[in-house]
């Protein structure tokens, strides 16, 4: 089953190219993707984001407390599409972690259609809308067996609100798109960065807006959680303390990072408060997957993800409070791409990793 591939009659699994579409609270990525000699090859990309998100705190293509700015977000896009001019019009799109629900449940293990009826049954019990309101999707994540012998299956499920996809098939409507499915974006960034790995591993995508923190396990993802702590609060927290604009308070951040030593001390100290607070969300998260699955293996790793990755020391820092390696998301290892793309990849890689894995899931190599 292809997670959250509500358009599944529309569907044609076979697409020798796609745009992956990442509409993020403050910003649009996009990139498109067509089959290549050996691994799929990134054609064309465009990022647009909304610079007056800086400066107006209410300013943002979509939120967790504010409905998605449709026309304003349509328009966006149309922009996005008409500097980028893709070959392609099919689209699959994210959908952020605060627009969907989502909880792993145990089942005991019992025939798949029998598992289908029972997956239904449950999911009333746990989404906060009406079933006819929603599209549900699950997909078999795990299985473990307790103390007695038991053996259980572990059923990531996952809904949406009918209102919220026709939000998006709207907008790529307007823009001249044709959505062919929407994927929260723990899920692209699952199949991004960890594949077939089973490695037990954290993903934390560090947006403007939002933090999402995933945990991933063979190669599937097994529990997610967000906060609003993100890469703006860094920046509103420098503006504040050293009196400045928003904006040169952008470029500071991008400029030196918390590497913590010299001129740099002050900021660090000003920022590492909001970055704890991210890693106080990951301990949570750990602490309640490993609460609800009290057999699941310790995590090992840690992957930074998102705009907020690129931030100089970000890396260091989180690995010496987190107690476990942490790597930066490298999703270009697993595309072709052109030369001119080579410098600025190290940032496009964090940047891009919801679109390219959108866009991977959808292409047949």
């Amino acid at each position: 089953m292809a997670i959250l591939d509500f358009l599944k009659g529309k569907m044609n699994l076979g697409h020798s190219q796609m745009i992956g579409l990442d509409i993020g609270t403050t910003s649009i990525k996009m990139v498109e993707v067509a089959r290549g000699d050996k691994m799929p090859k990134i054609m064309n990309y465009g990022i647009l984001e909304s610079r007056g998100s800086l400066t107006r705190a209410n300013t943002a293509i979509q939120s967790s407390t504010l409905k998605l700015f449709d026309q304003e977000a349509a328009n966006f896009l149309k922009v996005l599409i008409d500097k980028t001019r893709p070959k392609t019009t099919a689209v699959a799109a994210s959908l952020p972690v605060f627009s969907a629900f989502t909880t792993v449940l145990s089942f005991p293990q019992m025939a798949p259609e029998e598992l289908a009826k029972a997956v239904a049954f449950q999911a009333r019990q746990y989404i906060p809308l009406p079933i006819s309101e929603v599209a549900l999707d699950w997909s078999k994540v795990g299985e473990y067996e307790d103390d007695k012998g038991f053996k259980y299956s572990q059923i990531l499920l996952i809904s949406v609100p009918h209102a919220e996809i026709k939000k998006y098939q709207d907008m790529c409507k307007a823009a001249g798109l044709s959505l062919q499915s929407l994927e929260v974006e723990s899920v692209s960034l699952t199949r991004m960065l960890i594949g077939t790995d089973p490695t037990p591993t954290y993903i934390i995508d560090i947006g403007s807006r939002s933090t999402s923190i995933s945990i991933a396990e063979n190669g599937a993802l097994k529990f997610s959680s967000q906060t609003d702590f993100a890469g703006a609060s860094l920046t509103q927290a420098l503006a504040t303390s050293l009196s400045i604009n928003p904006v040169r308070a952008e470029e500071l951040k991008k400029e030196r990072g918390i590497l913590g030593t010299g001129p740099n001390y002050e900021l660090s100290t000003i920022m590492i408060p909001f970055l704890d607070a991210i890693i106080s969300e990951v301990k949570r998260t750990d602490f309640a997957y490993h609460s609800q699955f009290p057999g699941a293996a310790k995590v090992e790793r840690a992957i930074l993800s998102g705009g907020g990755a690129n931030l100089l020391g970000i890396q260091k820092y989180f690995q010496e409070q987190l107690g476990v390696p942490v790597v930066k998301a490298a999703p270009f290892l697993r595309f072709e791409y052109p030369p001119l793309l080579e410098p600025l990849a190290p940032e496009l890689n964090s940047t891009l990793a919801v679109a390219l894995g959108l866009a991977l899931g959808k292409i047949s190599q």
